[in-house]
């Protein structure tokens, strides 16, 4: 079960969720709030990480957006150094899906001496992917409209609840290898509500200057990457291109997953987190 917690720190009091013994683990993502029901992507890990599921601000009951700027990628990771440091962490892992794992990147190419490793999932080192005709964000991409009226809706206050959820839903099937997968992952507990002026900004202005290739070769602190073959949004390719530029990587493809390999193939995403811990003791 996960435990709801605020952490003081130099830069506001930031709510997280913990779960799990063993070596720290931090996870968020850019612009997903989540609670007690912790969330699919960090679950697996507490198995073998004490994990600290961070909201991150904007998000839950982390201090409040003021300005956009405050949204920016670097801003993010001195957020995150600040809650380490509070917690008396002298490194921790960072665990990333998605635009987590564009944190993750960041987090790594900014502050490296204060991890241990990075787990980096199913995401891009830069925007590069959202031209890609493999990717729903694409304009060559037959879901692009859909997928811009769907994220406009959901970063509209006034849109209700059931509809929010029916979006999601539709979001959400575009990004699993079938309905049935998509179905069984939602009987699994989970959070990771959208927050709608973060996702404005990161489709809108974040995602817009976001490169970190020139810099990946810096990175010499391990550097698990992971990405599913039929990934509809980050498509597999960004996965590759990451393994290659850092030096120190560690790359898992799963062959039968879109998106969301950690419910997809639960099984097999399982061996691949015990297998991030276990290189840790020979590295």
């Amino acid at each position: 079960m996960w435990e709801r917690k605020m952490i003081e720190t130099t830069r506001g009091t930031f709510e997280y969720f913990t779960c799990g013994n063993g070596e720290p683990l931090a996870i968020t993502h850019f612009y997903s709030a989540f609670n007690e029901k912790g969330n699919w992507f960090a679950n697996p890990f507490t198995k073998h990480y004490q994990v600290f599921l961070i909201n991150v601000r904007g998000a839950g009951n982390s201090p409040e957006i003021i300005y956009d700027e405050e949204l920016q990628l670097h801003n993010i990771i001195l957020d995150l150094e600040a809650i380490r440091e509070a917690l008396f962490f002298e490194k921790w892992t960072f665990a990333g899906h998605s635009t987590g794992g564009m944190l993750a990147l960041q987090y790594a190419v900014d502050k490296q001496q204060s991890l241990t490793s990075i787990i980096c999932g199913c995401s891009a080192a830069s925007k590069e992917y959202a031209s890609h005709p493999k990717s729903i964000y694409c304009t060559q991409n037959k879901n692009f409209s859909r997928i811009i009226e769907i994220m406009e809706c959901l970063n509209n206050p006034e849109t209700p609840l059931e509809q929010r959820k029916s979006l999601d839903f539709e979001w959400a099937l575009m990004s699993f290898s079938s309905e049935k997968k998509l179905r069984n992952a939602l009987t699994i507990p989970n959070s990771g509500r959208i927050v709608g002026r973060a996702l404005d900004y990161f489709r809108k202005v974040a995602v817009q200057q976001f490169d970190l290739r020139p810099s990946l070769q810096k990175i010499e602190i391990p550097t698990f990457i992971f990405g599913g073959l039929l990934d509809a949004q980050c498509p597999v390719e960004f996965s590759y291109e990451i393994a290659e530029l850092i030096p120190k990587s560690y790359l898992t493809i799963f062959n039968d997953s879109n998106h969301f390999p950690f419910v997809e193939e639960a099984q097999a995403f399982n061996v691949f987190v015990e297998e991030t811990i276990n290189t840790l003791k020979y590295v």
